[in-house]
Order: structure tokens, then C-alpha cells, then sequence
């Protein structure tokens, strides 16, 4: 694969997965949803800034269908993904703090002053990256015209906003939370399914 395409089919990836994410013990299959739960933990919900996430990413346009494992750490004040798999040479990593993103693959690394300017940078054009740690959790980007449909127990069923449609497909009990565990993202002809298997959320700062 050249290295322009390589480095912009990761990039493209990596912007998406900034939609996202969290990880601890294994989710609790056998936990059951129930009607009140996702308003009771709004408070809670609202307040998680740091997670780390194992799990799985696909990606899926008209010209390219791909998918990677995914290793992803936040906090308030810096992020971390990590990417194995078909994206790029076989290993990614996407890093930052306020100020400076890097993204290194097997070919080599760039750099810019933000997630979104990274994805002008290399792309010509950028996702709502802000909204996607929002998006993750379940709630709509604060503050932007947004339309939210529920299933017959009160969680996220449909989210539509900024163009995007994100359909939430399952959940998982983790931490005292119910979290997104499945989830499809669509923009005109581009589809992204992200499937969490290990969430943490809160973890240690030396995590």
C-alpha cells in the first residue's frame, strides 16, 4: 500500500475512533437493562473524562474495507490509540496532549496542533472530532441542534447529529455504568463499527 494512501487510510481511522471510548474486567453479559437506569446515571455519565478501551474498529467506504484491533487511553490532559491490524503497516499510534498530535506508522510519522487539523492535514477535510468523546458515552455534543431517539427502556436507540447518524446496538455494565458496547456510525457512504470487548472507565493515571 503507498505510504500517502497508508498514512490517510489510518489517519481517516483514528479520526473516527476519536469518537471514542473505555476498559476493566470483562463486560457483564449477564447484567440486565432496565427502565430508569440510563436517567439515573446522567450525572455520573457526564462527569467520566478519563477511560481506557480494548476492542475493535471497522471501516467501510466505497473504495477501501478494513478493520484493526484498538488500545485506547484518555485522560483530561493527554490520549493514546493504538491500532494493530490492516491500518497502515500493522501498527499505529495516534498520541497528544493540548497543543500537538502525532501519528506514527511503520512508514513514519506527521505531525499537527490538533486531531482535526491532523485529518485537514493528511485528508482535505475533517470529522467533528469534539463530539465524538461525547457520541461514545451515549450523549449528544452539548450545545449543537441534535435528534435522539430511545428504545422502550430509555437508552439510546438513534442519534443524529452533525450529518452522522450513530445507532447504538448494545450495552455493557461496567464501573457502574452502562456504556455503548456496540455501535454503528454512518456519514453518506461511509460506515464505522466500533465493538468494545474491555472497558475501564477512570483508570490509574500510570495506566
Amino acid at each position: 500500500m503507498p505510504f500517502r494512501h497508508s498514512i490517510r487510510l489510518t489517519c481517516l481511522a483514528m479520526g473516527l475512533i476519536l469518537l471514542a471510548g473505555c476498559a476493566s474486567r470483562t463486560p457483564m453479559q449477564d447484567a440486565q437493562r432496565d427502565i430508569g437506569q440510563w436517567e439515573a446515571q446522567q450525572e455520573r455519565l457526564a462527569e467520566l473524562q478519563s477511560w481506557k478501551l480494548q476492542g475493535k474498529a471497522g471501516l467501510r467506504t466505497p473504495q477501501d474495507s478494513t478493520s484493526a484491533n484498538l488500545d485506547w487511553l484518555q485522560t483530561p490532559y493527554y490520549f493514546r490509540i493504538l491500532l494493530s491490524g490492516p491500518f497502515g503497516s500493522g501498527r499505529s499510534v495516534l498520541e497528544g496532549r493540548e497543543g500537538r498530535v502525532s501519528l506514527t506508522t511503520g512508514e513514519g510519522r506527521t505531525e499537527a496542533e490538533s486531531p482535526k487539523a491532523l485529518m485537514q492535514q493528511e485528508l482535505g477535510w475533517s470529522l467533528p472530532v469534539s463530539a465524538l468523546t461525547d457520541w461514545i458515552r451515549g450523549l449528544p455534543a452539548a450545545d449543537r441542534p441534535h435528534h435522539m431517539e430511545k428504545d422502550e427502556l430509555g437508552f439510546p436507540a438513534r442519534l443524529e447529529q452533525d450529518g452522522w447518524q450513530i445507532v447504538y446496538r448494545d450495552w455493557t455494565h461496567t464501573g457502574e455504568l452502562w456504556l455503548p458496547r456496540r455501535m454503528k456510525l454512518t456519514y453518506d457512504d461511509l460506515d464505522v463499527t466500533l465493538v468494545v470487548t474491555r472497558w475501564q472507565p477512570e483508570p490509574d493515571e500510570d495506566a
